[in-house]
């Protein structure tokens, strides 16, 4: 049997309670990781809960919250490491987009985009470093998005959130070289999750051909991260994809980052809502 290279650690996976964010929790949990799960769906964490303790063996511990709510992160970290309970493992995988024109959006709406894709993300990282710098070990993960490489008309604060969460996590790690902690920017493509239900989106005809599993997402992730990488793009076309940008003029971007949309997704008739990542 393979050694589990996370047995007797603790991490905490925000976001965890479908898509991208459960199946890290899961493969955490493959790995030997005690864990702690967020997101605002109570139910769905339990029930997650109950599968990795009986799937895995491992600890599973439900913290409901919701990280739109500023003070949301510091009440995690007393949850966890004010009451004893060493995190080894931060996941920050919570976020959302609106797929709309920049000014069809509200404000309110970018207000807590804001909050949790950026903000939300880097008070948890500011919060739990030190613990873990204070023990010579640990790992973050920030989960960003290909959009991260491209400015994205129609998605554009989504794709601006995820470029922040990506070049913070990269200086980020640079700093923690020789500390025994690393971070990692984890950067999909086009995945199989609730994401586009949750912004009144579909996929076009032949779209479903290019989505990537959210397991297979999240193994590529955790291997990964325990390898010591400071960013990955999930998957060889998408990995290709952006690494073929550098040869492209940057006054071309913008068309880029839009086209890329639009070949791939289109509205369906009700009112276009939050794309949700929880």
């Amino acid at each position: 049997m393979a050694k589990k290279r996370l047995q007797g650690r603790r991490a905490l996976v925000t976001g965890a309670s479908s898509g991208i964010g459960a199946e890290i929790a899961r493969e955490l949990a493959r790995e030997g990781a005690n864990l702690v799960i967020v997101a605002r769906r109570t139910e769905r964490l339990e029930a997650l809960a109950t599968e990795l303790r009986e799937s895995a063996g491992v600890e599973v511990l439900v913290q409901t919250a919701d990280l739109a709510d500023p003070s949301a992160p510091e009440a995690l970290f007393a949850a966890t490491e004010g009451a004893g309970i060493e995190i080894d493992v931060l996941v920050n995988n919570a976020g959302f987009g609106a797929y709309l024109p920049f000014r069809d959006t509200s404000w309110e709406r970018y207000a807590g985009m804001i909050q949790v894709n950026m903000t939300s993300l880097t008070h948890l990282c500011w919060l739990f470093v030190a613990k873990m710098k204070e023990r010579k070990r640990g790992w973050i993960m920030n989960v960003a998005s290909v959009g991260a490489y491209l400015p994205c008309p129609t998605f554009a604060v989504y794709a601006a959130s995820k470029a922040y969460v990506r070049n913070m996590t990269e200086a980020l790690d640079f700093e923690l070289k020789k500390t025994g902690v690393h971070a990692i920017s984890v950067c999909p493509g086009g995945t199989t999750t609730e994401f586009l239900d949750h912004a009144n989106q579909k996929l076009k005809p032949g779209a479903s051909l290019a989505m990537m599993s959210a397991e297979r997402c999240a193994k590529i992730g955790v291997r990964k991260m325990l390898a010591g990488r400071r960013n990955v793009v999930t998957g060889y076309m998408n990995s290709f994809a952006m690494f073929a940008l550098r040869f492209v003029p940057r006054a071309m971007f913008a068309w880029l980052g839009y086209i890329s949309l639009a070949m791939g997704v289109e509205s369906v008739p009700e009112k276009p809502k939050i794309a949700a990542a929880e």
